[in-house]
C-alpha cells in the first residue's frame, strides 16, 4: 500500500475502532486512536513481503490462515487498553469476521475489554496489566535467538507505563543479551489514566537519553506520519541491537473533542458524541 492508502485505511479503522466503543458503552477510546497509525503500517505497509513468498503484506510477518506459523514475527500489545486498535486490525487482516467487532466487552464474547491469548485469533498475549509486556516480549526475542529464528518481536508500549520498575530491568536486560530481534514502540500520546504525563511523573523525561543510556538504537518519530513510521520500522528490524521507537502521538487523534482531552483515557459516548467523532473522521 501507498501512504495515501495507508492514511485512508487507518482512518477507517479508526471508525470501526470509534463504532465497537460506541456499541459497547466502555473501552479506552484515546490510545486506541494514538496507536492505530503505527499499527497500520506494520499489518499493511508495503516492504514487499508477500514477493518473498509470506503471508501477510505489512512489515510485520503474518499468517491468518496460520496463527501459530512459526516464521511469524510476533507483535505484543503490552497496553492492552488500546486493544479496540489491535481488534479492528487483526478483522481487517484476515484472523476473524469484523462482525465480532461488535461484542466488544459483552458477556461470553472473544472481544475482551483487555486482549485475551487464547480467544481470539492473533493475540499473542494476554495483557492489560501495565510494565510486563517489554519483559515476555525480551523472553520471546531471546528463545527466538536461541533457535537462530530471523523473526522479530515487536513490542507496543505507553508513555504511562514507563513509569513502572519492572519495565527499566527489562530495558537493561535486552542489550546484555544483545537482542537485535527485539523493537520497542512507545505510544508517547503524554497521557494517562491520572492526567498528563509531565504532571504525574514529571522525571520521565527525556526518554530517549535514558534508552540510550541502556546502549538501545532510539528514533524519535511523529506516530502519526506513514512517511516516518514505515522507514523507522524498517530501520529498527534490521538494526544490530534492541531498538526503540518513540512514537510522538496525539491522545483520542483523529476525534476533536478526545484530541488531548484528559478525560477520554476511558468512557461511554453519548449518541451525539458518536456522531461527532464519525462525521470527524468522514
Amino acid at each position: 500500500m501507498n501512504v495515501n492508502m495507508l492514511e485512508e485505511k487507518a482512518r477507517e479503522m479508526r471508525r470501526e475502532a470509534i463504532d465497537m466503543l460506541y456499541f459497547a458503552q466502555s473501552g479506552h477510546p484515546g490510545s486506541a486512536m494514538s496507536v492505530m497509525d503505527v499499527l497500520a503500517v506494520l499489518y499493511f505497509g508495503d516492504e514487499k513481503l508477500q514477493n518473498e513468498g509470506r503471508v501477510g503484506s505489512g512489515i510485520l510477518r503474518y499468517n491468518p490462515k496460520n496463527v501459530n506459523d512459526p516464521e511469524r514475527d510476533r507483535f505484543l500489545l503490552s497496553n492492552g487498553h488500546a486493544c479496540p486498535a489491535l481488534y479492528v486490525v487483526l478483522a481487517e487482516a484476515g484472523y476473524f469476521d469484523r462482525s465480532e467487532l461488535n461484542e466488544l466487552r459483552q458477556l461470553g464474547s472473544r472481544v475482551q475489554g483487555h486482549p485475551h491469548r487464547g480467544s481470539l485469533p492473533g493475540i499473542e498475549i494476554s495483557s492489560g496489566s501495565l510494565g510486563q509486556g517489554l519483559s515476555v516480549g525480551i523472553g520471546l526475542a531471546y528463545a527466538l535467538k536461541m533457535k537462530k529464528s530471523d523473526n522479530t518481536v515487536f513490542v507496543m508500549m505507553s508513555d504511562g507505563e514507563q513509569q513502572e520498575g519492572s519495565l527499566w530491568e527489562a530495558v537493561m536486560y535486552a542489550p546484555k543479551k544483545k537482542l537485535s530481534n527485539l523493537v520497542a514502540i512507545i505510544d508517547k500520546n503524554k497521557f494517562q489514566i491520572d492526567g498528563a504525563t509531565e504532571n504525574v511523573m514529571p522525571g520521565l523525561d527525556s526518554l530517549a537519553e535514558k534508552y540510550r543510556a541502556f546502549n538501545w538504537d532510539v528514533q524519535e518519530i511523529d506516530g502519526h506520519s506513514i512517511n516516518e513510521i514505515m522507514p523507522a520500522l524498517i530501520k529498527a528490524k534490521r538494526i544490530n541491537r534492541p531498538a526503540v521507537i518513540i512514537s510522538h502521538t496525539v491522545r483520542g487523534k483523529g476525534v476533536s473533542f478526545m484530541e488531548g482531552s484528559e478525560h477520554w483515557h476511558a468512557g461511554a459516548m453519548t449518541e451525539e458524541e458518536h456522531e461527532r467523532a464519525m462525521k470527524d473522521l468522514l
